[in-house]
Protein backbone atom coordinates (compact mmCIF):
# COMPACT_ATOMS: atom_id res chain seq x y z
CA UNK A 1 0.00 0.00 0.00
CA UNK A 2 1.43 2.89 -0.94
CA UNK A 3 0.81 6.64 1.11
CA UNK A 4 -0.47 9.58 -0.39
CA UNK A 5 0.69 12.95 1.21
CA UNK A 6 -1.23 16.03 0.85
CA UNK A 7 0.03 18.83 -1.18
CA UNK A 8 -0.53 22.34 -0.64
CA UNK A 9 -0.97 23.82 -4.07
CA UNK A 10 -0.77 27.46 -5.15
CA UNK A 11 -2.10 29.54 -7.69
CA UNK A 12 0.46 32.20 -9.25
CA UNK A 13 -1.05 34.72 -7.79
CA UNK A 14 -0.08 33.49 -4.08
CA UNK A 15 2.91 32.81 -5.68
CA UNK A 16 3.31 36.17 -6.34
CA UNK A 17 2.34 37.33 -3.15
CA UNK A 18 4.51 35.24 -1.27
CA UNK A 19 7.71 37.02 -3.30
CA UNK A 20 6.33 40.31 -2.77
CA UNK A 21 5.94 39.12 1.67
CA UNK A 22 9.43 37.99 1.21
CA UNK A 23 8.50 34.52 2.20
CA UNK A 24 10.23 33.86 -1.50
CA UNK A 25 13.29 35.95 -2.56
CA UNK A 26 12.48 37.33 -5.68
CA UNK A 27 15.99 36.21 -7.26
CA UNK A 28 15.86 32.56 -5.52
CA UNK A 29 16.12 29.73 -7.99
CA UNK A 30 12.73 28.19 -8.52
CA UNK A 31 9.60 27.88 -10.76
CA UNK A 32 6.22 27.35 -9.83
CA UNK A 33 5.15 24.06 -11.37
CA UNK A 34 1.83 23.03 -11.63
CA UNK A 35 0.85 24.95 -8.43
CA UNK A 36 4.26 23.20 -6.35
CA UNK A 37 7.01 25.35 -6.02
CA UNK A 38 10.32 23.70 -7.37
CA UNK A 39 13.73 24.72 -6.68
CA UNK A 40 16.29 24.93 -9.94
CA UNK A 41 19.65 23.51 -10.67
CA UNK A 42 22.07 26.17 -10.27
CA UNK A 43 23.74 26.58 -14.01
CA UNK A 44 26.79 24.99 -15.35
CA UNK A 45 29.53 27.17 -17.04
CA UNK A 46 28.35 25.27 -20.20
CA UNK A 47 24.67 25.84 -19.71
CA UNK A 48 25.43 29.33 -19.69
CA UNK A 49 27.61 29.95 -22.36
CA UNK A 50 25.13 27.90 -24.42
CA UNK A 51 21.93 30.35 -23.32
CA UNK A 52 24.80 33.08 -24.10
CA UNK A 53 25.31 31.80 -27.99
CA UNK A 54 21.94 31.45 -28.70
CA UNK A 55 20.72 34.87 -27.15
CA UNK A 56 23.43 36.65 -29.07
CA UNK A 57 22.24 34.33 -31.84
CA UNK A 58 18.60 35.51 -31.85
CA UNK A 59 19.48 39.00 -31.05
CA UNK A 60 21.44 39.35 -34.46
CA UNK A 61 19.02 37.70 -36.22
CA UNK A 62 15.73 38.78 -34.90
CA UNK A 63 16.04 41.81 -32.69
CA UNK A 64 13.84 43.68 -35.05
CA UNK A 65 10.61 41.11 -34.60
CA UNK A 66 10.57 39.53 -31.55
CA UNK A 67 11.72 40.56 -27.64
CA UNK A 68 14.30 38.06 -26.67
CA UNK A 69 13.93 37.15 -23.22
CA UNK A 70 16.32 35.00 -21.14
CA UNK A 71 15.81 33.48 -17.99
CA UNK A 72 12.87 35.78 -17.59
CA UNK A 73 8.81 34.17 -16.42
CA UNK A 74 6.66 32.99 -18.35
CA UNK A 75 3.05 32.36 -16.83
CA UNK A 76 0.84 29.76 -17.19
CA UNK A 77 -2.35 28.36 -16.08
CA UNK A 78 -1.24 27.27 -12.63
CA UNK A 79 2.46 27.58 -13.45
CA UNK A 80 5.16 30.43 -13.60
CA UNK A 81 8.36 28.75 -15.06
CA UNK A 82 11.78 30.60 -16.26
CA UNK A 83 13.00 29.15 -19.60
CA UNK A 84 16.51 29.74 -20.98
CA UNK A 85 15.46 31.62 -23.45
CA UNK A 86 11.77 32.93 -24.63
CA UNK A 87 10.85 34.60 -28.24
CA UNK A 88 8.36 37.04 -27.73
CA UNK A 89 6.12 39.17 -29.37
CA UNK A 90 6.61 42.87 -29.64
CA UNK A 91 5.00 44.94 -26.94
CA UNK A 92 5.44 48.23 -26.19
CA UNK A 93 5.76 48.10 -22.36
CA UNK A 94 8.17 45.17 -22.55
CA UNK A 95 5.73 43.08 -20.65
CA UNK A 96 6.00 45.03 -17.88
CA UNK A 97 2.48 45.17 -17.45
CA UNK A 98 2.46 41.57 -16.84
CA UNK A 99 4.57 38.37 -17.86
CA UNK A 100 4.20 37.06 -21.36
CA UNK A 101 0.87 34.45 -21.43
CA UNK A 102 1.00 31.49 -24.15
CA UNK A 103 -0.38 33.60 -26.85
CA UNK A 104 2.32 35.67 -26.56
CA UNK A 105 4.82 33.36 -27.02
CA UNK A 106 6.65 32.18 -30.67
CA UNK A 107 9.50 29.76 -29.36
CA UNK A 108 10.74 28.93 -25.54
CA UNK A 109 13.87 27.17 -25.16
CA UNK A 110 15.18 25.15 -22.21
CA UNK A 111 19.25 24.12 -22.42
CA UNK A 112 20.18 21.02 -20.28
CA UNK A 113 22.93 18.89 -19.04
CA UNK A 114 21.51 17.93 -15.98
CA UNK A 115 17.71 18.64 -16.48
CA UNK A 116 17.14 17.02 -19.60
CA UNK A 117 14.71 14.40 -18.39
CA UNK A 118 12.65 16.35 -16.40
CA UNK A 119 12.21 18.99 -18.99
CA UNK A 120 11.23 16.21 -21.01
CA UNK A 121 9.16 14.67 -18.79
CA UNK A 122 7.73 17.65 -17.10
CA UNK A 123 8.19 21.15 -18.91
CA UNK A 124 7.71 20.08 -22.30
CA UNK A 125 4.00 18.40 -21.76
CA UNK A 126 3.16 21.64 -19.61
CA UNK A 127 4.28 23.93 -22.63
CA UNK A 128 2.17 21.46 -24.76
CA UNK A 129 -0.60 21.60 -22.75
CA UNK A 130 -0.49 25.54 -22.57
CA UNK A 131 -0.57 26.06 -26.79
CA UNK A 132 3.02 26.93 -26.73
CA UNK A 133 3.88 26.65 -30.40
CA UNK A 134 7.43 25.81 -30.69
CA UNK A 135 10.11 24.62 -27.84
CA UNK A 136 13.54 23.67 -28.08
CA UNK A 137 15.38 21.12 -25.63
CA UNK A 138 19.14 21.68 -26.08
CA UNK A 139 20.83 18.77 -24.48
CA UNK A 140 24.34 19.71 -24.06
CA UNK A 141 25.65 16.50 -23.34
CA UNK A 142 23.89 14.64 -26.55
CA UNK A 143 25.09 17.74 -28.91
CA UNK A 144 21.40 17.80 -29.69
CA UNK A 145 18.22 20.58 -30.30
CA UNK A 146 14.86 18.58 -30.26
CA UNK A 147 12.31 20.61 -31.79
CA UNK A 148 8.21 20.34 -30.58
CA UNK A 149 5.58 21.73 -32.38
CA UNK A 150 1.97 20.95 -32.78
CA UNK A 151 1.13 21.45 -29.00
CA UNK A 152 -2.39 19.17 -27.89
CA UNK A 153 -3.38 18.57 -24.39
CA UNK A 154 -1.47 15.11 -25.03
CA UNK A 155 1.75 16.75 -25.79
CA UNK A 156 3.39 17.70 -29.23
CA UNK A 157 2.21 15.65 -32.16
CA UNK A 158 5.48 16.86 -34.07
CA UNK A 159 8.75 15.91 -32.72
CA UNK A 160 12.23 16.58 -34.56
CA UNK A 161 15.43 16.22 -33.31
CA UNK A 162 18.70 17.48 -35.06
CA UNK A 163 22.07 16.99 -34.65
CA UNK A 164 25.81 18.53 -35.44
CA UNK A 165 25.91 19.85 -39.01
CA UNK A 166 22.05 20.07 -39.30
CA UNK A 167 20.09 23.31 -39.93
CA UNK A 168 16.82 24.39 -38.42
CA UNK A 169 14.44 27.41 -38.31
CA UNK A 170 12.14 28.46 -36.24
CA UNK A 171 8.44 28.35 -36.98
CA UNK A 172 7.59 31.62 -36.69
CA UNK A 173 10.71 32.98 -39.44
CA UNK A 174 11.03 30.31 -41.79
CA UNK A 175 13.25 31.76 -43.71
CA UNK A 176 15.89 32.17 -40.92
CA UNK A 177 18.43 29.18 -41.20
CA UNK A 178 20.40 28.20 -38.07
CA UNK A 179 22.81 25.85 -37.66
CA UNK A 180 22.94 23.48 -34.66
CA UNK A 181 26.81 23.94 -34.70
CA UNK A 182 26.13 28.01 -34.28
CA UNK A 183 23.81 26.84 -31.39
CA UNK A 184 26.32 24.47 -29.90
CA UNK A 185 29.47 26.37 -30.27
Amino acid sequence: MSVQLLRRKFTVTQYHKMIEAGILKEDERIELIRGEIIEINPVSSRHAACVSRLTQLFLFRLSQSVIVSCQNPVELDDSELLPDISLLRRKADFYESGHPQPQDILLLVEVADTTVESDREIKIPLYAENGIIEVWLIDINEQSIEVYRQPSPKGYQNIQKFMRGENLSILAFSEIIISVDEVLG
